[in-house]
């Protein structure tokens, strides 16, 4: 399974949840929405084109399998790139715009956790299913559960979540690092995806609308801003 990837330099961290919305302080200015920083990414091609399925001959569940795996990866990567930053003392709670997320354990059990808990949460527990040829076939021939495409939308609302984490809590440092056009492609790549084949509900993503209208709007001829990142 293969698919084109947004970000090329990162490391590796690992992570369980259900998502539930309760409103935080008051919004702080959302530096992520300068038009200095939007207009950065590290692409020059259709991302509608990049996420549509190939061929009717590719099978859907094949195609949602390899991205989610991707995604997954790449996330978890940029995610470290910032971790050393996130720690239970500067992010006690999973924060995002005015949101904050707590963890549904398999029993239902709320808790509510520091960002770097709940992320490591969320990385284990895809982890754990990206792996499982069970739920994740890698061989040919092998069927995927029936269950399949309701645990992919769980995966990627989660993977929201630490996204939408990073833009709120830690961008500034994403911008120190200079990953600001990494972080701003894989995310418009990541909501062009789930909303291709309706993954997470409108209701989850729309507390990041404002940047999601900016970053998914094609690039006017060009004006692609390529960057080398470090």
């Amino acid at each position: 399974m293969g698919v084109l990837v947004c970000c090329d330099c990162f490391f590796y961290r690992k992570s369980k949840t259900k998502p539930n919305g309760k409103k935080a302080p008051a919004e702080e200015k959302k530096h992520y929405m300068d038009p200095e920083y939007t207009k950065v990414r590290v692409m020059d091609f259709d991302l509608k084109d990049l996420v549509a399925l190939p061929t009717k001959e590719i099978d859907l569940n094949e195609w949602l399998a390899s991205n989610t795996t991707t995604f997954f990866n790449l996330i978890n990567l940029q995610y470290s790139t910032i971790s050393e930053f996130c720690t239970g003392d500067t992010c006690q709670a999973m924060t995002a715009c005015n949101t904050i997320y707590y963890w549904y354990d398999e029993r239902g059990k709320k808790t509510k956790c520091t960002a770097p808990q709940y992320v490591d949460l969320v990385m284990t527990f895809v982890q754990k299913l990206v792996t499982d040829e069970d739920i994740f076939p890698t061989k040919y021939g092998k069927d995927f559960p029936n269950s399949f495409e309701s645990l992919v939308k769980k995966v990627c609302r989660y993977l929201f979540h630490v996204l939408a984490h990073i833009y709120w809590a830690h961008f500034k440092e994403t911008v120190a690092l200079e990953l600001q056009g990494h972080l701003n492609t894989l995310y418009a790549h990541f909501i062009v995806f789930v909303r291709e084949f309706n993954l997470v509900e409108p209701k989850e993503t729309c507390i990041m609308d404002d940047l999601s209208e900016v970053l998914c709007a094609p690039l006017p001829p060009h004006s692609h801003n390529h960057v080398t990142e470090r």
